[in-house]
């Protein structure tokens, strides 16, 4: 993956690109950008120009061998480490070489995918991955032998905001002080996640959602008709695998839509009426059979339509990129009721119920708990 073939960024590629040219290479890095903003791809495209040292070769062809192998990711000198877990496929002391195949057809399939488009493809969307201290014991093994082709040696740490502290205290040294010509590029979403020990020891590069032009472009390249990918654009927000999936009618968010729907039309019935509260004991179950990450992807879901339905109360209509595609329910019916009267209270539950969730709680006891809330919480009147 050349950078030529990352979405957008110029900026990025161009300041990599330069430090690379001139020697400058930081031995550990961490980019950190939101959801489908293109740091997998870019750090891929910068480990094979440091490998392949591909300066001249961007356009010229050269160093064909080389860019083979990275494309397949099969260069011996390009190492991986990504969030597993024990499965059908791996029963115990999981760790990323496990799961190197299934990585190879994520990155060729879902480069901008997410972490439970990950989780789903190697069977664990009901656990909580981790990159755990094995893989850090594997990663210093790895990194301790010579280059296989006497250049560069890359470490490319996918998610690394899910390393647990074990890990992270086993990879401290290596990251402060790696062996010669070698490289960690560390990729996160969670800057605050990660233990101030790894980001003291990091050159940090943030990475901005991508414009819409460039998700545009990318969606016409893929098929979509210049009117519908412009419409996607601008619903995606910077987030190309938002925009992909919802190109090909496969977003989580059609299905999170439903239950937000469904969810809010109980809480408004909920006041002094126990057919409803029943309800939305039922919904609660429904979602509590999920997997955690996709109850915890289903809360930053509500978390965004309401902050989105508060722009919209306030008329603030250009901040507003959110659409519900249900028929029969009007976001801008249901935004009068989020207000400067109940949001606080409104994102402070259901932040505490993510906390809750990441934490191995009672899932059905927390969603049942914040509908109760909810409910009380919309019929809150404005001032």
């Amino acid at each position: 993956m050349l950078f030529k073939d990352v979405l957008g960024l110029g900026h990025i590629k161009n300041h990599l690109a330069a430090t690379a040219n001139s020697g400058r290479v930081a031995h550990a890095q961490l980019f950190i950008g939101p959801e489908g903003s293109g740091t997998l791809p870019m750090a891929i495209a910068y480990a094979q120009y440091l490998l392949c040292n591909n300066q001249n070769a961007e356009n010229n062809g050269e160093n064909l061998v080389c860019n083979t192998k990275c494309n397949t990711l099969s260069h011996p000198d390009l190492h991986f480490a990504f969030p597993v877990s024990n499965s059908d496929k791996v029963k115990s002391h999981a760790v990323s070489d496990h799961y190197l195949q299934d990585w190879r057809q994520f990155v060729k399939e879902q480069p901008y995918g997410n972490l439970f488009d990950w989780y789903r493809l190697i069977g664990i969307e009901k656990k909580q991955g981790q990159i755990g201290v094995d893989e850090a014991q594997d990663i210093v093994k790895k990194l301790s032998l010579k280059s296989y082709e006497g250049g560069y040696k890359v470490l490319l740490i996918w998610m690394a905001e899910k390393m647990n502290i074990s890990a992270s205290n086993k990879l401290l040294k290596l990251i402060e002080e790696p062996p010669n010509k070698t490289v960690l590029l560390l990729i996160a979403e969670e800057e605050e996640q990660i233990i101030n020990t790894i980001k003291s020891r990091c050159q940090i590069l943030h990475f901005p959602p991508l414009g819409e032009d460039a998700i545009t472009q990318g969606l016409i390249e893929r098929g979509g008709a210049e009117n519908e990918a412009r419409s996607i654009a601008q619903e995606a927000n910077g987030n190309f695998n938002k925009a992909l999936d919802l190109l090909n009618k496969d977003s989580e968010d059609l299905v999170f839509e439903r239950w937000f729907v469904q969810w809010v039309r109980s809480a408004f019935k909920a006041k002094g009426n126990k057919g409803a509260i029943q309800e939305l004991i039922l919904w609660s179950d429904e979602v509590a059979k999920t997997g955690r990450e996709v109850q915890k992807q289903f809360l930053s879901y509500c978390l965004t339509m309401m902050r989105q339905a508060l722009l919209l109360n306030y008329k603030v209509d250009s901040l507003v990129y959110a659409k519900i595609h249900l028929e029969g329910f009007d976001l801008c019916k249901f935004a009068p009721f989020v207000h400067e009267n109940n949001i606080q209270n409104i994102v402070k539950e259901l932040e505490k119920a993510i906390f809750h969730i990441e934490r191995n709680g009672n899932s059905k006891i927390i969603f049942t708990d914040l509908s109760i809330k909810l409910t009380r919480l919309l019929h809150t009147k404005a001032a």
